[in-house]
């Protein structure tokens, strides 16, 4: 790693612990939601083999309600040296929180930080409810007055606006929901292990809102991720394989959060810049990716995100998006190999960071066979975006 500039991630931090709790459907959890972002933070500590006391630092996103302060004091940890939340809603900062995470300690700021994200609905409600609501703002005071309330209906019409632009079928969504499927049977830890879809099942489904059947939206779950960094020099000195940050972006192109629905680029995953940061700073590209675990909140998502990401040009979508490129071992570009938002876990998006550490360890329940890197993509089409990239001590 001699030469490279001290203004990067790369190699410089390392996961060493993973863990979460059960996953239930939204509401069925019968712990709070700091017990369980305690459950989970455990979980990744005894992966590691490590003393929850000597974390000193926390990181999470989209207004995780479990304090920093009041995590330290249950787990008893030594000290509370750093604390960072990332700004916007929903899952676009999955891989923003492991960045912050990572910086913190390339920074010095600490030395051992959990990552994590908590949900249980049953305490709090549904996350993306829109009924009684008496004052809104922002972008919402431009849409739910004409009709436009729940995420689906805004993401579907910059979903359709690609689909025409570039002449992508609804087979290539179907693609995407099949394979989360497919892999989520082999996953026990997954909410729809044990109930495949097949094709007909997928198009026989309701609408939620075009292009969007039921299959091809993220459930809602209660539950817990975490996992544990600790700067490279430590990496080996404790129990799992380590698995290194090779890069990691945030953020979103000019005016992508320009509202009504009026940024210049509309039909974009907002990775338009956020792809070429990520690349650079790792120093890879496409071809060096074995495995992608790509946030859905909803299918088309994922079509624009990869064709962001350059895997594809967004003309040849439809012939990328088969059911056999994108299923474990030897598919193109696996995808989604725990059975992602759609059929593992709604944790939104961290059960991904998860999967992809899982893959490049060899420990996956769908193990792809080019695992030295694996990608995470958070949340297409909101803003702001982040992505990762972690990979293995032979991509050092």
């Amino acid at each position: 790693m001699s030469g490279r500039s001290d203004r990067t991630l790369r190699g410089r931090v390392a996961v060493i612990g993973i863990g979460e709790t059960e996953y239930y459907r939204h509401g069925a959890s019968p712990d709070a939601e700091f017990k369980l972002a305690l459950k989970a933070i455990f979980a990744a500590c005894n992966d590691a083999r490590l003393d929850p006391r000597d974390i000193d630092g926390f990181a999470s996103y989209s207004d995780d309600r479990s304090d920093a302060s009041r995590l330290a004091a249950a787990l008893g940890t030594h000290r509370l040296r750093t604390a960072t939340m990332q700004w916007g809603g929903g899952g676009g900062g999955c891989c923003a929180a492991v960045a912050n995470a990572a910086a913190s300690i390339v920074a010095g700021l600490a030395d051992c930080v959990v990552v994590f994200r908590s949900l249980a609905q049953g305490q709090y409600g549904r996350f993306g409810q829109t009924t009684g609501i008496d004052n809104i703002s922002g972008e919402k005071a431009y849409l739910m007055p004409y009709g436009v309330l729940a995420p689906p209906q805004r993401f579907a019409m910059r979903v359709r606006r690609f689909m025409h632009d570039h002449g992508v079928r609804q087979e290539a969504l179907r693609a995407i929901a099949l394979a989360s499927y497919h892999h989520a049977q082999a996953n026990p830890r997954a909410v729809m292990h044990g109930k495949p879809l097949d094709p007909a099942k997928y198009d026989a489904s309701r609408w939620i809102v075009e292009p969007f059947h039921l299959y091809d939206c993220c459930m809602e779950n209660d539950g817990a991720a975490a996992l544990v960094l600790v700067p490279e020099e430590r990496a080996k000195d404790f129990r799992q394989k380590p698995v290194y940050v090779l890069g990691a972006a945030v953020g979103s192109g000019h005016r992508t959060g320009a509202i009504p629905h009026n940024s210049p680029l509309y039909a974009s995953a907002s990775f338009d810049t956020v792809a070429l940061d990520l690349y650079r700073m790792a120093g890879l590209g496409p071809s060096d990716i074995g495995v992608v675990q790509s946030y859905e909140n909803f299918t088309g998502g994922v079509v624009m995100a990869l064709a962001e990401h350059g895997f594809f040009r967004p003309e040849e979508a439809n012939d990328f998006f088969t059911l056999e490129n994108l299923i474990a071992p030897s598919g193109r570009l696996p995808l989604n190999t725990s059975g992602g938002n759609l059929a593992e876990c709604y944790m939104h998006g961290f059960g991904l960071v998860l999967e992809a550490v899982r893959q490049v360890r060899g420990t996956s329940s769908n193990q792809v066979a080019r695992n030295d890197v694996a990608m995470v993509i958070g949340g297409p089409m909101v803003t702001p975006v982040s992505n990762l990239l972690l990979g293995s001590s032979a991509t050092l």
